[in-house]
């Protein structure tokens, strides 16, 4: 992709998602999430039924008159997207790639985010992390995570939930929001979701393509392992073979929605087909309630 074609691209999501963010977040964006304490105000004269713990002892030696310290929410909060660019991201049948619909979801939070003045970073992952990027506010720091993504190439293609949560908890000290946004195609990551959810306030947006969900009866059929490159004849006229990859996406699915809720962390699922802003509005809305 040359450097033209990839503004274009840039642009045209940031044409589409732009308008989609003032949709999802609108009016009341910032009761949808939680900020990350009170911060100091300002101080004034001591009123009847003010907590007396909260007296600016300094101000009112001073002053020889009690005075209180006010605060105020703090109301600046960080967004983290956990972006999954493993090899099973790129896969799609329909108009759009798991990755695709990822980069615009991302984009509709980024920018709604940015409205806001609220700080946005991205940490990109496989079986690791392959980059982060620090948050930060502005058009242009939106606008270099999408470039990124529509770039991402992941230097392993397998994927580990494990590696990305562990960095979030590590690197990002304060309360953030974080989305995860992964097809959630493993297992083995209760300890990592246990320790992010508990600082953060994380929510898992599971991507799907709907040939994923059951596999067809279609006979023969020659698959390529996008985490591993390796090419399969399936027989997909065998009943066994069906019910073993149906069970596998199923254990997968119900793991990351127990693991996930069992924490105290927020789910959803996207297929690469589906109107992903009615699901957004949904979501937020009932997670408002």
């Amino acid at each position: 992709m040359t450097i033209t074609e990839l503004l274009k691209k840039v642009r045209k999501i940031e044409l589409k998602t732009r308008g989609l963010s003032n949709q999802v977040f609108s009016g009341t964006y910032k009761t949808r999430f939680k900020g990350r304490g009170m911060s100091f105000s300002e101080v004034r004269q001591y009123q009847y039924g003010d907590d007396v713990r909260n007296i600016d002892w300094n101000v009112t030696a001073r002053t020889n008159e009690p005075y209180v310290k006010v605060f105020e929410e703090e109301r600046e909060l960080t967004f983290m997207l956990l972006i999954d660019i493993s090899g099973s991201s790129f896969f799609g049948t329909t108009q759009q790639s798991k990755m695709e619909i990822a980069t615009e979801i991302a984009a509709t939070l980024a920018f709604s985010a940015s409205a806001n003045n609220d700080k946005v970073g991205a940490i990109f992952f496989s079986d690791k992390v392959e980059k982060f990027i620090p948050p930060k506010k502005g058009k242009p720091h939106i606008m270099r995570i999408l470039r990124d993504m529509i770039y991402a190439k992941p230097s392993q293609a397998k994927t580990n939930l494990n590696e990305p949560l562990k960095y979030l908890t590590n690197i990002i000290t304060k309360r953030c929001t974080a989305f995860v946004l992964s097809d959630f195609m493993c297992q083995e990551y209760d300890n990592a979701i246990k320790l992010a959810a508990n600082r953060h306030d994380t929510i898992g947006i599971h991507l799907y393509d709907p040939l994923e969900v059951r596999m067809p009866n279609v006979g023969l059929l020659p698959t390529v392992d996008a985490e591993t490159g390796q090419t399969n004849w399936i027989d997909t006229s065998s009943k066994k073979v069906r019910e073993q990859y149906n069970q596998w996406y199923d254990n997968n699915l119900t793991y990351f929605k127990k693991t996930f809720l069992r924490n105290n962390a927020d789910v959803m699922s996207v297929a690469t087909n589906a109107p992903y802003l009615s699901i957004l509005i949904k979501f937020f809305k009932e997670r408002r309630n």
